[in-house]
C-alpha cells in the first residue's frame, strides 16, 4: 500500500503535531555493545552512504523485529565482558520504542540493539562481495586511465595542446581523473568491510534467568 503524503491538495503540510515533531528530535543514547556490533554499524553506514543515525533509527523503529528479538532475550541479562560503551545520536521516538519494548519484555536494551544489528549480516555479506568487485573494477579503471594519459601525452607531443582533438581528449581525461580519484577515495573510506568477521557479532554474552 502506498504511503500517504502528509500534504494537502495545495502542497501544504498537514497533520503536524507537537508530539510528532518531538519524536523526530535527536537525542544521545549510550549503549554497551560488542566491538563487532559497533564496527558493523559503522561499516554498513559507510557502505550505504548514510548517517549512522539513519541506520540506527531504521533498526530501532522496526517494532515487529524488535518484539521478536525481545521475546528471544526475555528475562535475561547481559554479561559485562566484550562490551564497549558507545554513545549514538538517535531520534527520540526510536529511543522511546526501544525503552518501551525493553520494559514490556524485561529484555536488556543493549541486547535488543545488538541482536537488531545482527540482522544486517546479509547486507554486510552482500556488500563484502560488492567491495571485492569494485576493487577489481577499480584496478581496470586505473590501468585504462594510465593508458589514456599516455595516449594524451603522445598526442600533445605530436599535435600540440591547441589541437581540437587534443583539447577534447584532454577534457575527457580531466573528468576521468576526477572520477578515478573519487572512486579511490570511496574504496579507501569503505575498506573496513574487507576484513570484517561476522563472528565478531557473537561476542555478547546473554545469560537467562533460571
Amino acid at each position: 500500500m502506498a504511503r500517504k503524503n502528509n500534504t494537502d491538495e495545495n502542497g501544504s503540510l498537514t497533520f503536524i503535531t507537537s508530539s510528532g515533531l518531538r519524536g523526530r528530535q535527536s537525542v544521545r543514547a549510550t549503549f554497551k555493545l560488542s566491538s563487532g556490533c559497533i564496527e558493523a554499524i559503522s561499516i554498513v553506514a559507510a557502505q550505504l552512504g548514510i548517517k549512522q543515525k539513519s541506520l540506527f533509527d531504521h533498526l530501532a523503529q522496526d517494532s515487529a523485529s524488535l518484539n521478536a528479538i525481545a521475546k528471544e532475550v526475555q528475562n535475561s541479562r547481559v554479561g559485562a565482558e566484550h562490551r564497549v560503551q558507545k554513545t549514538y545520536v538517535i531520534s527520540r521516538s526510536s529511543l522511546s520504542l526501544l525503552d518501551e519494548i525493553s520494559r514490556a519484555f524485561n529484555a536488556p536494551r543493549d541486547a535488543l540493539v545488538e541482536f537488531s544489528v545482527r540482522r544486517l549480516l546479509p547486507v554486510i555479506d552482500n556488500e563484502q562481495k560488492k567491495y571485492e568487485m569494485r576493487k577489481a573494477a577499480f584496478s581496470g579503471i586505473q590501468q585504462h586511465f594510465k593508458k589514456g594519459t599516455q595516449l594524451l601525452e603522445k598526442m600533445i607531443d605530436q599535435l600540440g595542446e591547441d589541437d581540437p582533438v587534443v583539447a577534447r581528449l584532454s577534457s575527457v581525461m580531466e573528468t576521468y581523473a576526477s572520477a578515478e580519484k573519487a572512486i579511490g577515495a570511496f574504496l579507501e573510506r569503505t575498506r573496513g568491510i574487507e576484513d570484517f568477521d561476522p563472528e565478531n557479532l557473537n561476542q555478547m554474552d546473554v545469560q537467562f534467568e533460571r
